[in-house]
């Protein structure tokens, strides 16, 4: 992978060069501050205030040439109106039609250039003001953006909300729709704001000022629940052909199932598995453990199968559906042998066959670029599903008979079930899978940046971009070879070890972490013990259980419609993030059992409060991480998804396994105890939220 100094300094416009961030410069400087701090010891008044002005005039140098070019836009647009006017009064003519709707898609893509120029500005800052943190530790980002973001004349603001574009997009837009409407059956694109308009142009900019924008919709908001690292910069071609070369829709669509599958093998034993570990002489409470002994195994079996996906996707995918059947069947025979003992080993080995590392890799790996987004929603759609699927299947095994020697009824009619399942799709993956050919990493890729490069900007057009190639001097190409860059942030080279992923975390990265560990552990507390809370204060049966759950995991797509297509379009992710705890918090709060008589209602409200913030908390809490994730954790074995499954995975374990503590102090006490660490967890992300507030602008 190319540093992002270097490919900053290949995909510029060449005749705007002098007008971008000096990034080089920058980093030579945050490498000076770190030699200083270490010979003379830190001096953060004078590094603060020094770096401060040097970042001020990098951003007003931006800025000043925005502003220009969007007033040369705005110009020329002028122009054409009035060559508009002019031929609305002579009345259409076909040719006058033509040259006007070129002219304006001139204009068009020369705003996409101008777009572009703004995005890649955008993205050395972030990475600059991370670096700095990263090698200081002096929460730079966090004073900066304070005192310049919110400040009347900020200039932060025109980078990275770009105030003033969307009018310039919404002349263009107009009148392009008003040239393709030459009978004017509608007004204009105001009244008629939903009305599609089929021109390239138009599609490119609206995706290039989507990304710009932050904006989102249902599909992109959920795509970013995968967690699923996209690259910053547009990809060259030659890499995105080969990526094509990898795509298989049968294959993906096999790794959906898979995701799905495993979805509803985590969910269809919570109802029963109280009422399994009663008949089988343990605790009800002890349900806790059984539920949680699949995340036990899936905390190891995350990390050998994102290191197997490194070789092969289909034998990885195949061991995984023949632990799960064994793990199934086990769980299964659990009752006619009367042994919790298999009971817990049969989950153990489920948690063994967890592929969601390699489902994951498939998509970021396999998938083309304009398709990426759509996979990953596909990734959480079936997630979703799945959870919604496992509980509603448990209601249909209300049932008991034997056949020869095996028992069937609602404890292992769900194990008997998913090892059908699972057998089925073991056939399915043998006969359809397709092995991508593996990466090859020694291949050296070209960028061709003579004019007329095109440049992937939005999700389904091209930018047409004219970069000139220079000659570069000796001492220059000398400097971007400095060995001491490979070690910097900005070397894409994957991590290879656990430490190393570690040591890249940046105190942002830590807290959303923590975020995501909190949201599960909520999650994981409220769906594991629901059977035995709801049993014992409302005796609710196994089909009440199940529906309740199943209604729950039906949430999901719902909100994520809303947060998707208007939520995160209003407010920005960090303020979405930090109502969501706080909405979290409340739920939890609320979900205590004191003085009062304790009713159904209120365990409804509260759970469904608690369930569904904490899903509008996980859409926006991986998005703002992969955003300040370093992106060497983008790819590789120890990759930012498996920090992230593995962060929620351990909360899942903590969860049941605190369920099963609880029991020691009686039913009575269940709920109360195991909501407590609950709230204190989530107080604590709230607070160390606030102090992080502004480093993720």
């Amino acid at each position: 992978m190319v540093a992002f100094g270097k490919k900053l300094k290949e995909l510029q416009i060449q005749e705007w060069k002098g007008s971008y961030i000096d990034y080089k410069l920058l980093k030579k400087k945050v490498k000076h501050y770190a030699r200083q701090d270490e010979v003379d010891g830190p001096n953060r008044e004078y590094v603060l205030h020094d770096f401060s002005l040097m970042l001020d005039e990098q951003i007003e140098k931006i800025v000043l040439f925005l502003l220009k070019h969007q007033g040369q836009l705005a110009t020329r647009l002028s122009g054409l109106a009035d060559r508009d006017d002019e031929y609305l009064s002579h009345g259409p003519n076909h040719d006058s039609i033509v040259e006007l709707r070129e002219a304006y898609r001139e204009v068009g893509r020369d705003l996409l250039r101008l777009l572009f120029f703004v995005e890649m500005n955008a993205i050395g800052l972030r990475k600059i003001l991370k670096k700095f943190d990263k090698r200081l530790g002096y929460k730079f980002t966090s004073y900066y953006v304070k005192t310049r973001a919110n400040h009347p004349y900020s200039q932060l603001r025109q980078v990275f909300k770009h105030v003033g574009i969307s009018a310039v997009v919404g002349s263009i837009t107009r009148n392009l729709a008003d040239l393709q409407d030459v009978d004017r059956r509608y007004v204009s694109i105001y009244d008629h704001p939903n009305i599609h308009i089929s021109d390239p142009i138009i599609e490119s900019i609206k995706a290039a000022e989507k990304r710009l924008l932050n904006s989102t919709d249902f599909l992109h908001y959920l795509g970013k629940h995968a967690f699923i690292m996209q690259d910053e910069l547009p990809s060259p071609s030659s890499e995105e052909h080969i990526v094509n070369e990898r795509y298989h829709f049968m294959s993906l669509l096999l790794n959906l199932v898979n995701t799905f599958l495993y979805m509803v093998n985590t969910y269809i034993i919570v109802p029963t598995a109280d009422d399994y570990s009663l008949s089988l002489g343990a605790a009800a409470t002890v349900c806790g453990v059984v539920i949680g002994s699949m995340a036990v195994a899936q905390i190891f079996s995350s990390v050998y199968f994102s290191a197997w996906s490194n070789k092969s996707y289909i034998r990885p995918l195949i061991f995984s559906s023949i632990v799960l059947l064994m793990g199934n069947t086990l769980y299964a025979l659990a009752y006619d042998l009367n042994s919790i003992y298999v009971l817990l080993i049969g989950r153990l080995f489920c948690g063994l066959g967890s592929a969601r590392a390699v489902n994951r890799r498939y998509i970021s790996d396999c998938v083309p670029s304009k398709l990426r987004m759509k996979a990953s929603a596909g990734f959480v759609s079936a997630s979703a599903l799945g959870m919604a699927c496992g509980p509603a299947l448990a209601c249909l095994f209300q049932t008991q008979f034997k056949i020869l020697w095996f028992t069937f009824n609602q404890d292992t009619l769900p194990g008997w079930f998913m090892a059908f399942a699972w057998f089925i799709y073991l056939l399915w993956l043998w006969l359809s899978f397709r092995e991508p050919p593996l990466e090859k990493e020694d291949i050296v890729v070209q960028h061709e940046t003579s004019a007329g490069t095109t440049v992937e900007i939005g999700f389904s057009e091209p930018l047409l971009l004219d970069f000139g190639k220079n000659e570069e001097d000796e001492d220059q190409q000398q400097e971007d070879d400095d060995p001491s860059d490979e070690l910097s942030e900005d070397n894409r080279e994957p991590v290879t070890s656990i430490m190393s992923a570690y040591r890249l975390l940046t105190p942002s990265v830590k807290v959303q972490l923590i975020i995501y560990f909190m949201l599960k552990y909520a999650m994981e507390i409220l769906l594991a013990e629901s059977s035995v809370v709801t049993s014992y204060y409302f005796v609710w049966s196994t089909n009440n259980v199940a529906m309740f759950l199943a209604f729950l995991g039906l949430t999901v797509l719902p909100v994520s419609i809303f947060v998707g297509s208007y939520i995160s379009n209003v407010f920005e992710e960090r303020q979405v993030l930090l109502a969501s705890e706080i909405m979290v918090c409340l739920g939890i709060v609320l979900s205590f059992h004191t003085i009062i008589p304790y009713s159904a209602p209120q365990y409804i409200f509260s759970a469904l409060l608690t369930f569904v913030s904490a899903e509008v908390l996980e859409g926006v809490n991986l998005s703002l991480l992969s955003r300040v994730m370093s992106s060497r954790l983008s790819r590789g074995t120890y990759n930012g998804g498996l920090l992230s499954t593995e962060a929620g995975t351990l909360a899942r374990v903590v969860a049941d396994g605190t369920i099963t503590l609880a029991g020691y102090w009686g039913m009575s006490e269940l709920l109360n105890i195991t909501l407590l660490p609950s709230l204190v967890i989530c107080i604590a992300t709230i607070i160390a939220t606030s102090f992080t507030y502004n480093s993720l602008y």
